[in-house]
């Protein structure tokens, strides 16, 4: 958040053109820490004019400063001290990035709205006991020709331009593209060249007794070709590639220049590669275990292999980083006692606690615009508010209904019956436009509270457009300020429907600016950012005391809710008992999904003992994969991203093969994961997460037949990943 600027400016159309808000990215600050000042050794980007060393500055910098007024710090001190100030004057510090180093290995301080104590740096200093660090001033660096031209590429093949932040609220897309450089280098360093090259099609399920059968004496025939020559051998289903290959060169020792084999090479220098296909037989596992093996059998097809040189590791760019590593705590947040006004001078302040912040959430409705009426210009229309958290809905408002024109003013305050406090992570504010009939609408008609959702009830309407802003951001940060949200059109009688509800969900705005509806907001702005602490899980002894005051009528009860069937909506009545006996619900796997949709995520104090309930999984943790169960926990029920996380972690055991079971459900999770913003959690569960994504996207580009656009849709998933 720019503490000083709030003020978002309203851009008009061309003359000829009607009047659009447009709106500019708005970001806000992190978290709050102690108040001790810290020395920082910062190597500026310029030079003694004598000495040619590079000039240099010790500053001492509260604890609980963001990096952004770090950084102005800087320059206002370089201004006054340096020997080149008009380097200062003639740049501003948006152009220079701050950088460190850690067991030898450059890092960026990429979060400018992160609070300085929470840094890796500083915890990594501690820890050397250092007592003034090091951060060097460097100036960004334009992107290379290449880069520049495989980004265009990928935006033809996407349809956009994902750079253009004019098309997003924040630099979330960059935020965590750049987080996940650390994981990504950290696989890259530690993975086998030798397997990535060469990654074997293998399954861990049994031969089928079919298969088996049309085997004899449990032996096989397999033909390796070398060149023009091919040698057909007989094996084992259980010998592994290593074990033919030493028994080939074994039959082949005196015959080596038959078949084009240099005499002072062994069967380490080859590998097994079928032909015709960049897939390769190698490693430990049985031949029987082989999807290709496999697929001959069941068609009674001769198993053809090449005998081949491995692929060189050393033709692997997949190493090569545009961008230094980001500090490892890049977007944490603090505790509440970390960022609590409470007892704290205010002068000092700089972030607040969202937790601290016991007045209701209001939204400003100034009004929408549409490139093209309805036929019907017979109308009305009015916006319908509401806060809800996955399809859990916390609250609701609506506008009193006006005259459908080319732009509708409300110009009015929303106020929903739900704290700031109690906003959880992943609330979203929907927005939507309804219209109806016009009636005539006397004075007593538009002086109608626009408080009551019952209002003009009695009137059919339908559902025109739908947008929604997250309200806490990628960094646990409350928005606030000016917005313009291009809608998103119900598709009409004819037309593709999609996914309603879950289409209903995403927090992208329409890109197509010129020809959709917008809609201009305004949220409540602060002195200060406002952050949402992180949850602190302290011990608690009620789970076991809870257990022993069950009565055996409502423990049998219990049992009845849990094994009800998923599609079967549960009574408000079920969702209290679940959530009464939680720490019995969470001995039993299955009634994690029904356990979990009971909670009342519109309320900070609930949220912190479903987190507290949470850290008693073990139940869960040492249970048997059930994807149909884990798969519950990521639709677009649940957008809490511990939850979410906790059933992407369960899948992490899923074999390659089941994959394709579950292929088009698990498409579906990802892309409900992207486009909500619930995948927002640490880097190490986003990449995997994402790899898994790739995979899937994989599997399906090798199944079906995509077509470009097709193909284009799913690289755009994984890029704004």
């Amino acid at each position: 958040m720019e503490l000083g600027d709030y003020e978002q400016p309203v851009v008009m159309r061309e003359e000829n053109k009607r009047r659009r808000r447009r709106m500019k990215p708005h970001c806000t600050s992190s978290n709050l820490s102690s108040m001790e000042l810290i020395s920082i050794e910062f190597i500026l980007p310029t030079s003694n004019k004598h000495t040619k060393v590079p000039e240099m500055m010790l500053l001492e910098i509260a604890g609980n400063c963001t990096v952004e007024q770090m950084k102005a710090q800087i320059w206002m001190r370089a201004i006054e001290m340096s020997q080149t100030t008009d380097f200062y004057h003639a740049f501003t510090p948006d152009q220079f990035v701050l950088q460190y180093q850690k067991k030898g290995q450059w890092y960026e301080i990429y979060d400018k709205h992160q609070l300085l104590q929470t840094l890796d740096c500083i915890l990594y200093w501690k820890v050397l006991q250092k007592k003034v660090g090091k951060i060097y001033v460097v100036q960004k660096q334009k992107p290379s020709e290449e880069v520049q031209e495989f980004q265009r590429q990928l935006n033809d093949l996407i349809g956009y331009d994902v750079t253009d932040v004019s098309n997003v609220h924040d630099d979330e897309l960059e935020f965590t593209r750049r987080r996940l450089v650390t994981p990504r280098m950290i696989e890259v360093a530690c993975r086998d060249p030798k397997l990535y090259a060469m990654h074997p099609w293998t399954t861990s399920k049994p031969l089928p007794e079919y298969l088996f059968k049309k085997i004899t004496n449990n032996n096989i025939f397999i033909i390796i070709h070398r060149g023009t020559t091919s040698q057909k051998i007989k094996v084992s289903i259980d010998d592994t590639p290593d074990m033919i290959l030493h028994s080939f060169f074994t039959k082949m020792a005196k015959k080596k220049s038959l078949m084009d084999i240099p005499e002072d090479h062994s069967e380490l220098d080859f590998v097994l590669r079928i032909c015709g296909r960049d897939e390769y037989i190698t490693g430990d596992t049985p031949i029987k275990d082989f999807h290709w093996i496999r697929q001959c059998l069941k068609n009674g097809e001769e198993i053809h292999l090449v005998l081949d040189n491995p692929p060189d590791p050393s033709e692997d760019e997949v190493q090569k980083e545009e961008w230094p590593l980001v500090d490892d705590c890049t977007g944490v947040t603090g505790y509440h006692e970390q960022l609590t006004i409470d007892g704290k001078d205010h002068e000092r302040v700089f972030t607040i606690s969202l937790w601290d912040c016991n007045r209701k959430f209001r939204v400003k409705i100034i009004g929408i615009d549409i490139p093209v009426l309805p036929r019907n210009t017979d109308l009305t229309v009015f916006v319908e508010a509401n806060i809800q958290h996955g399809q859990q809905l916390l609250s609701q408002r609506r506008t009193s209904s006006k005259p459908f024109t080319e732009e509708v003013l409300w110009n009015i305050w929303l106020e929903f019956d739900i704290k700031i406090k109690d906003l959880p992570k992943g609330a979203l504010l929907n927005l939507q436009i309804y219209c109806g009939k016009a009636q005539g609408l006397s004075t007593k008609t538009n002086l109608q509270s626009h408080e009551s959702p019952n209002s003009d009830s009695k009137c059919k309407t339908q559902l025109l457009y739908y947008v929604n802003l997250l309200l806490i951001d990628h960094r646990f940060l409350l928005r606030s300020g000016e917005y313009v949200l291009h809608m998103w059109k119900i598709p009409g009688k004819g037309e593709e429907q999609g996914s309603i509800n879950a289409d209903k969900l995403t927090s992208a705005t329409n890109p197509d600016k010129e020809n959709s509806m917008a809609i201009s907001i305004v949220l409540d702005k602060y002195c200060h950012p406002i952050a949402l602490p992180k949850h602190r899980i302290t011990s608690d002894s009620q789970g076991d005391r809870t257990r022993a005051e069950m009565p055996n009528q409502l423990r049998k009860q219990l049992e009845e809710i849990i094994a009800t069937d998923p599609l079967n909506p549960l009574s408000p009545e079920d969702k209290e008992l679940l959530w009464h006996f939680r720490y019995e619900s969470i001995k039993h796997p299955k009634a994690y999904p029904k356990l979990l949709s009971s909670v009342k995520w519109g309320q900070q104090e609930i949220v912190a003992k479903t987190y507290q309930l949470l850290a008693k999984k073990e139940a869960w943790d040492q249970s048997t994969l059930d994807v149909g169960l884990t798969m519950q926990l990521l639709d677009c029920n649940f957008s809490d991203e511990n939850v979410r996380a906790m059933a992407v972690q369960k899948l992490e055991s899923l074999e390659d093969d089941d994959v394709l079971h579950y292929l088009l459900q698990l498409v579906q999770v990802r892309y409900f994961n992207q486009s909500s913003g619930s995948d927002q959690t640490n880097p190490k569960f986003i990449f995997n997460f994402h790899l898994l994504s790739v995979s899937l996207f994989w599997y399906w580009h090798c199944l079906v037949s995509f077509s470009l656009h097709l193909v284009s849709t799913t690289i755009c998933y994984v890029v704004n990943a």
